[in-house]
């Protein structure tokens, strides 16, 4: 099979996707001083970071995954439920595990 024809396959049943499994909760995205917290609630899916992000505050039921691309499909940092942890500007996302 040719591999992109494979690839087509994998995409097309979702294989290596994030699944849109949606928590229960929010998570809280710092930036800076001079603008507001970004909030999303009830989370589920790849949500691409601000790209002045710095603080993840997880107040879901689900772990987070901090993701160093804009599309979830690197391995990333977890943050479990009730923690946070600082992002670098620039980090490109999170996913709801």
């Amino acid at each position: 099979m040719p591999l992109l024809a494979l690839a087509a396959l994998l995409l097309a049943f979702g294989v290596g996707s994030v699944p849109a499994h949606a928590s229960t909760g929010e998570v809280h995205v710092f930036g800076t001083e001079l603008e507001p917290v970004t909030t999303y609630e009830n989370p589920g899916g790849c949500y691409k970071l601000p790209l002045s992000a710095h603080v993840l505050v997880n107040r879901t039921d689900s772990t987070v995954q901090v993701h160093g691309d804009p599309f979830c499909l690197t391995p990333g940092l977890t943050v479990a439920p009730g923690y946070g942890s600082h992002v670098a500007a620039g980090s490109g996302s999170f996913s709801v595990a």
